[in-house]
């Protein structure tokens, strides 16, 4: 068995235009001081990280690891949700996706997944560059739409939408093949990879490829009322990647899973801090142990109610807490006695 690297952090949600949250130093800093060991990074926030440059300069990622590194601290991945979101985008979402990437493919739904697939090259390179081994990801959604079958899905709608998404998705999977690197896709709603089942019609549809692979949270899980730690073991070959964050689910006479449009406060199902929602982190931890994964614990903080800076700070201990020292001995090993095949046989009654 192996042991769970971390603590790590997610940066995403910290990042800002105020110090220490507004450079790659000043917040790897912040996150070390914390007592956090590893950091994600995320790519399309030009504060913290050039993309483009770290694809073609290994001078660049040589001078960002130096940085991470001189405070203690190892890049844990790469991250580029907003741009694997837009591999696939549905026309009812071309307006709000806009958002995600920059104005000059705006209103131009070709350009704008031209650009988001150009992306993804540039992070396997980057990647590989790193010297990292798995990036993460959302897949995008062309069925999202559809997700409810009402009014009743025309034959064939499904199938259609995966082997789209697929053809998208092979050439970008190849290309981080060839860097050495895992993509994990974050299973998460509003994408097509949104649970296990479309998992693996994503997985037969782009053949079993190797480097197609998960990023476990199960905050994602327990808002849809998923077993999450059954999904371990049925997954635990394609976890690559873990996502610490916690979640609760609170129905109600009033809403359940689809939380009636309501904000993230008053939803039934809402984010939290880590220990302060439903997630059962002790048998999640003991799982992903007991299948040998030696990823990164990397903390995502959100939560509807906590601050994010109490969240962080809290996020330390709570995962120093729950990683398992994994053992190199059985606990009865004292009481072994040492044999031989003809004392196995005499014992058996076989001679």
């Amino acid at each position: 068995m192996k042991t769970i690297k971390g603590p790590a952090l997610f940066l995403t949600q910290f990042t800002s235009d105020e110090a220490p949250f507004n450079s790659l130093e000043s917040i790897v800093e912040w996150a070390s001081n914390l007592g956090y060991k590893g950091v994600q990074i995320p790519t399309w926030d030009a504060r913290l990280f050039d993309l483009e440059k770290a694809a073609k300069d290994q001078d660049y990622c040589d001078s960002v690891r130096a940085i991470v590194e001189s405070y203690g601290v190892e890049i844990t991945e790469l991250s580029t949700h907003l741009q694997g979101q837009l591999v696939a985008v549905h026309p009812a979402y071309d307006e709000m996706f806009d958002g995600f990437a920059p104005e000059h493919v705006h209103n131009n739904p070709k350009a704008r997944q031209e650009w988001a697939v150009e992306q993804m090259m540039f992070a396997a390179a980057a990647s590989e560059k790193l010297g990292l081994t798995a990036h993460v990801t959302f897949s995008g959604a062309l069925l999202w739409p559809f997700m409810y079958p009402w009014p009743q899905r025309p034959q064939g709608l499904v199938e259609t939408g995966f082997a789209e998404l697929a053809s998208r998705w092979e050439p970008i999977l190849n290309a981080f093949g060839r860097a050495g690197v895992d993509v994990c896709y974050e299973i998460h709603p509003g994408e097509d990879l949104h649970d296990g089942v479309t998992f693996e019609m994503f997985l037969e549809a782009v053949d079993h490829h190797p480097r197609a692979n998960i990023l476990y949270d199960p905050s994602h899980f327990v808002l849809q009322q998923l077993d999450y730690l059954a999904f371990i073991d049925r997954y635990h070959d394609r976890i690559k990647m873990f996502h610490v964050k916690d979640a609760e689910f609170n129905p109600s006479a009033q809403q359940g899973v689809y939380s009636g449009y309501q904000n993230w406060t008053n939803r039934a199902g809402r984010f939290r801090s880590l220990g302060d929602g439903q997630v059962d982190f002790n048998s999640v931890f003991s799982k992903l142990s007991q299948y040998n994964f030696d990823g990164w614990a990397v903390v995502e903080w959100e939560c509807c109610l906590k601050h994010p800076e109490a969240g962080a700070s809290e996020g330390v201990d709570f995962v120093n807490k729950h990683i398992i020292r994994v053992t190199d001995k059985a606990f009865d090993d004292f009481a072994d006695a040492t044999t031989d095949l003809d004392a196995n046989r005499r014992i058996l009654g076989l001679s």
